[in-house]
């Protein structure tokens, strides 16, 4: 009987870890790929009609039109698409599994200035949210903390990882700021009238940040006996090492912010969120800040902005000459990361040509990550991050992902979700 109760006890273990167990990552790249016959969209506007892309140890060796004599794996892909790994900035991918299970979340740390907070040491590279992401081509992303003043210090993985350490591509990439909002609502529950009125804190709050960034920056200075993980986490923005993110959507605050930022001695600024930014695009020019606008597909922020505000945003600094991405920051931010292509897609429905709306999630990613020399394009020398697509991977009909690679390591495209669909599928079909 007991030889019985360990066997069902054996098996009940082996389902369930069938079940939850992490995807095996691929291997390496162990042979010469060749795509042939599709659309290639190089990442940089430009498309190559009829081509072929050939990747060895993972980084691309030629791409091209027409037909290649070169010998190795030959994946047909005669009416398809190909397009660089979709990029996903600031999100929290990894670090939250289930919102109401507070054991699965870990993007928040308590404090208000606490840089040297690492999201990297705290991403899953197991979690089932993660590999969601993969069949809609999104293959990179930057974990970012989440929370306070100065949220921590985000890094960028790609997304298929035994762990951690095999997930990163570049370690401690930026520092996340929030900065300080001039108006505020309301408090209603604590007799105050409803709507927005001024922060009679903005100026002290604004004080603190600057008084934490000239300490750091003092404290880099000086050689000191007692070690100060905060300000040593920031010597990055002041030695060009690291970007800051400036978390901000009015003008006043974003002046404010970058302002307060270069008077400090940090010149790599980048900009989040920034709903008024298109009214300020000469100052951003003029202090080279790239923006990393939030989700297109949200709702205007004031009842007298135009209704479709957030859908044209994008473009109007694009025109303007500011080099731009999209987050998919909101509601379910981590779910929908996934659907970073159509929230270009969107974009393309503003007026935005689409090999340019392309950059948006691949290219332009890269350049403010500092990842182009290696993601973002498809070009000779880089990383053979890359999928193929039934159609047009901006539209939610036709992105039918068929192939993924990372590194030139072709990457399982079966979820969670998949299985399911699977499993329910062949419920339903029974007789």
């Amino acid at each position: 009987m007991q030889i019985l109760k360990n066997i069902f006890l054996a098996t009940i273990i082996s389902i369930g870890l069938q079940t939850w167990a992490q995807q095996t990552p691929a291997p390496a790249q162990s042979e010469t790929i060749i795509v042939s016959g599709a659309t290639i969209h190089i990442g940089n506007g430009t498309i190559i009609n009829n081509g072929y892309i050939i990747f060895e140890n993972g980084k691309i060796t030629e791409v091209g039109q027409g037909t290649t004599r070169k010998q190795g794996r030959m994946i047909e892909a005669s009416g398809k698409h190909i397009y660089p790994g979709i990029i996903a900035p600031v999100s929290s991918l990894g670090l939250v599994e289930i919102d109401a299970v507070r054991a699965t979340n870990d993007d928040d740390e308590i404090g208000d200035f606490i840089p040297n907070i690492r999201s990297l040491i705290a991403y899953n590279a197991e979690s089932k949210v993660v590999e969601s992401m993969r069949p809609n081509g999104v293959l990179l992303a930057q974990i970012t903390p989440q929370g306070g003043g100065i949220s921590g210090t985000s890094s960028v993985v790609q997304l298929d990882a035994w762990n951690w350490e095999d997930a990163a591509v570049k370690v401690d990439d930026g520092i996340h700021v929030h900065w300080p909002n001039s108006f505020r609502r309301g408090g209603w529950w604590i007799g105050e009238e409803r709507g927005w009125k001024p922060n009679k804190d903005y100026e002290k709050d604004t004080d603190a940040f600057k008084m934490y960034v000239a300490n750091a920056k003092a404290y880099g200075g000086v050689k000191s006996s007692s070690k100060n993980e905060g300000f040593e986490a920031m010597q990055g923005l002041f030695n060009g090492s690291k970007k800051l993110y400036l978390y901000a959507q009015g003008e006043k605050e974003i002046i404010d912010g970058v302002m307060a930022c270069k008077n400090a001695g940090i010149n790599e600024v980048v900009l989040v969120g920034g709903y008024e930014a298109y009214k300020i695009i000469p100052f951003l020019k003029q202090n080279n800040v790239s923006v990393i606008v939030d989700r297109v597909h949200s709702t205007p922020d004031a009842d007298d902005d135009d209704y479709d505000h957030p859908y044209k945003l994008p473009k109007l600094l694009n025109d303007g000459g500011v080099t731009v991405s999209l987050n998919s920051r909101g509601g379910m931010e981590r779910m929908n990361t996934r659907n970073l292509p159509f929230y270009a897609g969107q974009v393309v429905g503003q007026g935005m040509e689409k090999e340019e709306a392309l950059k948006l999630i691949t290219s332009n990613t890269a350049k403010i990550l500092g990842i182009d020399k290696d993601y973002g394009t498809l070009e000779v020398g880089k990383s053979a991050t890359l999928f193929v697509s039934e159609g047009d991977a901006l539209d939610m009909r036709t992105n039918i992902v068929s192939h993924a690679f990372i590194d030139g390591r072709e990457v399982s495209l079966e979820t969670h979700q998949t299985e399911l669909w699977k499993r329910y599928s062949e419920k339903y079909e029974q007789k």
